[in-house]
Parts: structure tokens; C-alpha cells; sequence
């Protein structure tokens, strides 16, 4: 079920300077007067994912944020020597369970929509709660799409 939320036009460009220009580390998005998906935060390049994760849960354990992450990580096939730098783009819905049920799904039945509009996402990860949210678990999630 859709939500009615629409998307702004901010949030497509910021995007795409992640996507294809690599201008930002991540972006943090909120739902603004339960209308429109907005851009709240942006981390620079040399921003790591403990920032990433500071900002995204910082609106407090009551409210819910979306979050796109340039992640990268290293990889190396099976038979090779050497390991190659990997990275991935993953949007991250975060609602923890202490968030008001209506807020919850307010951004739950928004999430389509923010996923039609950021093409070429690679991972979409829900978390809500700090162990999901983690670097190593979004590592691991990450790596399962690795070729062996």
C-alpha cells in the first residue's frame, strides 16, 4: 500500500552525485510533514559509517530515517591473490522498535516509493535496531552478493 509520499527532486540529484560522480559518502532522508521524502543530512567523502550511523539514528529512538551509503570493502575470489576493492550502494530503512506504530508505517509504506526512485541500489537493508544497523552486519549482507 502506498503512502501518498512523494519523493523530492533534491533527494534524485543528491543521489545521483553519490551514484555517479562519488561527491558524497552518504545521505540521510526524512519524511517531511508526512508529505515528502527530503534530504536531512549529507556526509562528505571522508565521512566513515559510524557517522553515517550517528546521523541517521540521531533524530532520537522515536522516529524513523531512510539512508544511502557508498560502502566499500575489500574482497578477494577464491584462487586469486589478490583482493579487490569493492563498493556498494545500499538504502537503509531505519525504524526502531521504539518508534509510534503510525510513524512506522508511515515510512514502511513509503519505502516503495523512495525505492523506484533511486535506481541502481544494490542492497536494500531494514533495520531496527543498532545490531542491524551495524558495519558488520551490512558487511556480511553485502558480501552474500559477492561472487565466490
Amino acid at each position: 500500500m502506498a503512502s501518498g509520499v512523494k519523493v523530492s527532486e533534491e533527494v534524485k540529484i543528491k543521489y545521483d552525485d553519490i551514484k555517479k560522480k562519488k561527491s558524497y559518502r552518504y545521505l540521510v532522508f526524512y519524511i517531511k510533514d508526512e508529505k515528502m521524502i527530503a534530504v536531512e543530512k549529507i556526509g562528505d567523502r571522508d565521512r566513515n559509517y559510524n557517522d553515517f550511523l550517528m546521523d541517521i539514528t540521531g533524530a532520537g529512538p522515536d522516529d524513523c530515517r531512510y539512508g544511502v551509503f557508498d560502502f566499500e570493502y575489500t574482497h578477494q575470489c577464491q584462487g586469486t591473490s589478490e583482493a579487490s576493492k569493492k563498493e556498494k550502494l545500499f538504502l537503509m530503512s531505519w525504524c526502531p522498535d521504539s518508534a509510534k506504530i503510525k510513524k512506522k508505517m508511515l515510512y514502511s509504506s513509503s519505502f516503495d516509493a523512495l525505492k523506484k526512485c533511486l535506481v541502481g541500489i544494490q542492497k536494500y537493508i531494514q533495520a531496527t535496531d543498532e545490531s542491524e544497523a551495524s558495519a558488520e552486519c551490512v558487511e556480511e549482507q553485502l558480501r552474500k552478493m559477492d561472487r565466490i
